[in-house]
């Protein structure tokens, strides 16, 4: 008989294997459970599928291994076996037919039963006049709940104000932690690496070196073998302007034996045109075995004026980019701050400068001299938190009795903050609190509940001290009176 087998997978559930299923067009369907690893199934699932099976008009079975999955379908009658081939090969048990429950017939006679308790409707109902009034009453109802629900008052009142004021000294610096009542308050820190870039279009002139100088020097050897002198030998006068051989010599052992050779200067300009017998020393291990001197002064050493950066240029560029640099980082600070923090602004310090740059080395021709800087900049701010403590409490303890704060407390500095050379920054820092009279809402609501407007504002102004004469709006406009309850009455203080 033909068989629709079916590889369950760990993931499978109840709906996927039942999904699964449905898609069988076979009379027989086998369910294989894989060998490593567990699908959760449990009996009642099994029976599920059993009967979604039968639906199908299928039979279905099981080939596993584990033995809490044999014993489940055993129990179920589900024909169980250990291999594929084996469920294709053998007979399958056939399932137990299920029973049928046959549903109950209707009670008879359930319409006589309700016709029996029913109860009879009270004559004064049936009549004209009850029901009259019984309709005059529900509408007099409903007109009494709208009168007390539906009218609604908004109540505006501008009680007595005042402004409390307060100067407070601060002396802020890093080495405080917290915030004291004294007045000390911590300073933070906020470094910035900025970098600037300017050009400077030069005019001066300076010399440069043109050409070397050259000459001629004697070795004489001072030991008791030949030496060979390499050409590109180094050969200085004691304020190390140094030269090179032009040449490769051999110096004879004979120490009375003079060998001369062509020398030229290492770096060109006039700075290599030296006097005769001021060349004395030889670089390196040679210098040990030899002497070295010019009996001729060198000459040929010239220098050229061509247009390039003086050492003016160069210092004016730089001073005039490093003045740039502090604008930047103090624009570039005062950014990074948050809302209402304060910046010191006398605490700006450059902490170091991590990379400058000419476009024209020293020396060099050029018309225009760039110069790039980076360098790192910081400087000491206070939290606008920090600067709340000090003065909520301060500004608190003088709030006059009966009234209460209204907004946000302004803060700013008197003076420009000065720093001292201790370090700490000291300036008076103004606190302004704006306050308003205390009102109570449910004395408001007893005045001027159910009473016409202009009683409800005579009320309010005997029983409170306020700016100007309370606003009372009520909706519809044509209704006289205000509610009777409270929660239709919305007052605002201002």
């Amino acid at each position: 008989m033909k068989t629709k087998i079916i590889t369950l997978e760990s993931h499978d559930d109840l709906i996927s294997v039942r999904d699964k299923l449905s898609w069988a067009k076979t009379p027989r369907i086998l369910l294989v459970w894989p060998k490593y690893e567990k699908v959760t199934l449990r009996l009642l699932d099994l029976k599920v599928l059993q009967r979604h099976a039968d639906s199908l008009g299928a039979q279905l079975g099981l080939v596993t291994k584990w033995n809490n999955v044999r014993r489940d379908a055993e129990s179920l009658g589900i024909p169980v076996f250990k291999t594929t081939a084996a469920a294709q090969l053998n007979a399958w048990a056939e399932s137990p037919p299920r029973a049928r429950r046959e549903p109950k017939p209707p009670r008879k006679g359930l319409r006589l039963m309700r016709e029996k308790i029913q109860m009879g409707e009270a004559a004064w109902r049936t009549s004209l006049l009850g029901r009259v009034l019984a309709f005059t009453a529900g509408v007099m109802a409903v007109l009494a709940l709208a009168g007390l629900f539906i009218p609604r008052a908004e109540v505006v009142l501008n009680p007595e104000a005042q402004t409390v004021s307060l100067i407070i000294p601060v002396n802020a610096s890093p080495e405080f932690e917290t915030v004291s009542l004294n007045g000390a308050i911590p300073a933070r820190t906020m470094s910035m690496t900025v970098s600037n870039e300017r050009t400077l279009v030069v005019s001066g002139v300076i010399s440069v070196p043109r050409s070397k100088a050259s000459g001629i020097v004697q070795f004489t050897n001072s030991g008791a073998e030949e030496i060979l002198i390499p050409a590109g030998t180094v050969v200085a006068t004691n304020t190390l302007i140094r030269f090179v051989t032009m040449n490769e010599v051999r110096l004879p052992a004979n120490g009375d034996e003079v060998v001369e050779v062509e020398i030229e200067a290492v770096e060109a300009g006039g700075n290599g045109n030296v006097d005769a017998n001021t060349i004395t020393i030889v670089e390196g291990t040679l210098g040990l075995s030899v002497k070295v001197t010019n009996p001729e002064p060198a000459t040929g050493g010239t220098n050229e004026d061509v247009t390039g950066p003086t050492d003016e240029d160069r210092s004016s560029l730089r001073e005039q980019t490093m003045n740039e640099l502090i604008s930047i980082a103090e624009e570039q600070i005062r950014a990074a701050l948050g809302a209402g923090d304060l910046y010191l602004a006398d605490t700006l310090q450059l902490v170091n400068i991590q990379s400058e740059e000419f476009s024209i080395p020293a020396g060099e021709r050029g018309s225009e001299l760039t110069l790039s800087l980076q360098a790192e900049y910081s400087a000491h701010y206070i939290l606008a938190e920090d600067l709340e403590t000090l003065a909520a409490s301060a500004v608190a303890a003088s709030i006059p009795q009966g009234f209460s704060s209204q907004g946000e407390m302004t803060l700013s500095p008197l003076e420009t903050p000065f720093t001292d050379s201790t370090g700490i920054t000291r300036f008076p820092l103004q606190a302004s609190q704006a306050t308003l009279k205390n009102i109570n809402l449910s004395q408001v609501f007893n005045l001027i509940r159910g009473r016409d407007i202009d009683r409800a504002v005579s009320a309010v102004k005997e029983a409170f001290s306020l700016q100007n004469e309370p606003e009372i709006r009520i909706t519809p406009s044509w209704w006289k009176w205000l509610p009777l309850v409270p929660f239709n009455i919305s007052v605002e203080v201002k």
